[in-house]
């Protein structure tokens, strides 16, 4: 197996259910990726030696998934010079507000890069890695540029599909 160049880290396991989005993304795109749980709460040393040591193992990106306070993408931050993605999980009775604000209300100097909420929001949270990925990486870049074509088509084809639905509606009339 290839030498992981993203690192996505769980604040619980129970947030597997919203982040596979982001695994099968990045396995689409042939991005090796390591998983790691940890918390900022329960579990802060080894969160912060995952956090120091991302860089010389290789990592370039870390996509960190938390719900409720959300220290956890703000925490690897603060311990490492990567880029961070944040996945607010929608996980508390605020339905993940109070996710994204925790994550996306960062101190100047520790920047997060904030997702949407959910599964949406880790789908992007690959996108993105990739697209910094893709900066150093031409076949990768040619691979995203592919994946948008097939989002356009995708759209244009449901476009056309919407069209020829409504005149039959307008006809019916």
């Amino acid at each position: 197996m290839a030498k992981a160049k993203v690192g996505v880290v769980l604040g619980s396991d129970s947030d597997l259910d919203v982040v596979i989005e982001c695994l099968r993304l990045l396995k689409l795109f042939g991005v090796p990726f390591e998983i790691e749980v940890a918390s900022a709460h329960r579990s802060p040393q080894k969160t912060r030696d995952y956090a120091r040591s991302a860089s010389r193992r290789g990592l370039y990106v870390i996509i960190a998934a938390a719900g409720g306070a959300a220290h956890l993408p703000g925490f690897i931050a603060s311990e490492t010079t990567l880029p961070i993605i944040g996945i607010p999980i929608p996980s508390s009775e605020l339905m993940g507000h109070d996710s994204l604000l925790s994550i996306a209300q960062m101190p100047s100097g520790v920047p997060v890069a904030t997702m949407g909420i959910g599964k949406s929001g880790a789908a992007n949270a690959a996108i993105l890695a990739v697209q910094i990925l893709s900066l150093s990486d031409r076949a990768l870049s040619r691979k995203l540029h592919n994946f948008k074509n097939e989002l356009t088509r995708k759209v244009n084809k449901a476009s056309e599909k919407t069209k020829i639905d409504m005149e039959k509606i307008i006809q019916k009339l």
